[in-house]
């Protein structure tokens, strides 16, 4: 079991200890749940899919990254594929708080990354801001979206953001999450060639700016991220963030970064290289090298 697990491991009720403990001592598990697994734990805890989301929220949150508030928050993003996967909140010391990533947001991208089409539910500790409603928003759930809490009734999106604004107001109808590709070349080294892919799916109908990244840790592990915008443009979440996640999901520590290929769309209107180039300094990584996308 990964050591960051424990301690909200040890305090789960019995039952949901032995259902669990096989998952989470596989090597192999990065903090999602197949629909087996789904299974075999409601079937052992006699709990219906509501309040298992809910029992295992300490254990999301237990991959909180929160050196700045000290307050972590866990999210359980449950697809309509029957996976479901875990998010928590992220700060980074010496960036700007707009850096941080919200555990909503964490759990969702995870599932998109993870290559989930649709969301049916997003299970989370505390109530979501204003900022995870509107990132939940550009989602092709749209306003079904069920948002489940403790302590109460579970409600939809719609409950959470009334007279809400959204893609469909500006005409979008490409979603967050909907299966795209925008078809730029695949040219460079193996980290160019992930980011390149990442950013042919990325999600930016307001700007047009599409752009990816690829990550390699001092391991040899490669992870991307793609960029997802949003109608309100504040929430929408860089493509670094993204991929920060998908390293945080799979139990590695994001100062573990050694090298990093930004791909962007050249004279973009909106540029992520800056803002990516401060973040990664500030994990330690100074090898960051941009490619520019180009239409194949």
């Amino acid at each position: 079991m990964h050591p960051r697990f424990i301690s909200a491991f040890d305090a789960l009720p019995a039952d949901l200890q032995s259902a669990l403990r096989p998952v989470l001592d596989d090597t192999q598990f990065q903090a999602a749940l197949t629909p087996e697994q789904v299974a075999s734990l409601m079937q052992q805890t006699q709990l219906d899919a509501d309040a298992l989301a809910l029992a295992l929220l300490p254990l999301a949150a237990a991959c909180a990254v929160a050196p700045v508030s000290r307050f972590n928050v866990g999210a359980v993003a449950r697809g309509a594929s029957g996976y479901w996967y875990f998010g928590a909140n992220m700060e980074f010391t010496g960036v700007a708080l707009q850096q941080t990533v919200h555990a909503e947001q964490s759990a969702i991208v995870h599932a998109w990354l993870r290559g989930e089409r649709r969301l049916e539910a997003v299970t989370v500790n505390y109530t979501p801001c204003g900022h995870c409603r509107q990132f939940m928003n550009e989602l092709n759930s749209g306003t079904d979206l069920r948002i489940s809490l403790p302590g109460r009734r579970v409600s939809t999106l719609a409950d959470y953001l009334p007279d809400a604004f959204g893609p469909r107001d500006l005409n979008i109808t490409s979603l967050l999450l909907d299966d795209v590709d925008h078809g730029y070349l695949a040219q460079g080294d193996a980290l160019a060639l992930a980011a390149i892919a990442a950013a042919s799916q990325s999600h930016a109908p307001y700007s047009g700016s599409h752009s990816g990244i690829a990550l390699r840790t001092a391991s040899g592990v490669v992870v991307t991220g793609r960029y997802a915008e949003n109608a309100a443009f504040n929430p929408s979440l860089p493509p670094l963030q993204a991929a920060l996640i998908l390293l945080n999901m799979q139990g590695e520590a994001c100062e573990s970064i050694e090298a990093a290929t930004l791909a962007e769309v050249e004279d973009a209107t909106l540029d992520q290289f800056a803002a990516t180039k401060a973040t990664l300094e500030a994990l330690g990584c100074t090898r960051l090298t941009c490619v520019t996308l180009h239409k194949g």
